[in-house]
């Protein structure tokens, strides 16, 4: 046999060239009938997807909770407040807040007990972290301390981000006024700033 037999069915013989296929024998009722259901169900299943699929429409689309996850799941809450962080684009804020909330861990106690963040501005090109100190002699030290501070932060939060650290010093007391101050006078300013 040179050719494929169907399941059941025998090969036909080889025709010689020229020769025409016998006729193939019409459909009787039952076969017709058989043809006519097939067609009957097809165009039923397509109307009822079609009035489904309008019901859905009205209902909102159609979102339905399966057994599938999709973003309408609930979530843990270090995820969502993560995906929340992420949309917006406040990944560099954030990792500069977990810095401000290490303080201590990156510039060691010493320096975290007279040196504490502000804030963190990110401008255009800024990127200023700004600390205040409790006296100059630690904001001096900082100022020392800067580029270092600025390698180890941006090692721990990426290149880039931290650009410069603004060191301001102690503020000064309360000025008061009275009858022994000189006009203009900001009083024991020499020490502070």
């Amino acid at each position: 046999m040179t050719g494929l037999a169907g399941a059941g069915q025998p090969a036909e013989p080889p025709r010689p060239p020229g020769a025409e296929r016998p006729p193939v024998p019409e459909s009787s009722g039952v076969d017709l009938a058989r043809v006519a259901l097939r067609a009957a169900k097809e165009q039923a299943r397509a109307r009822g997807a079609a009035v489904q699929q309008r019901k859905q429409a009205r209902r909102g689309g159609g979102l339905r909770s399966g057994a599938g996850a999709d973003g309408r799941d609930p979530l843990p809450l270090g995820a969502a407040i993560n995906r929340l962080i992420t949309e917006r684009g406040w990944e560099t804020p954030a990792a500069v807040g977990g810095v401000m909330g290490r303080w201590p861990q990156i510039v060691g106690e010493d320096v975290a007990k007279h040196c504490v963040p502000q804030r963190y501005d990110e401008g255009k090109d800024e990127r200023v972290l700004t600390v205040q100190c409790d006296s100059t002699a630690w904001a001096t030290q900082l100022r020392l301390l800067a580029p270092r501070l600025v390698a180890r932060l941006n090692e721990d939060l990426g290149h880039g981000t931290v650009r410069m650290i603004k060191v301001l010093g102690p503020g000064g007391p309360p000025q008061r006024y009275g009858r022994l101050r000189a006009p203009g006078s900001k009083g024991p300013g020499d020490t502070y700033g």
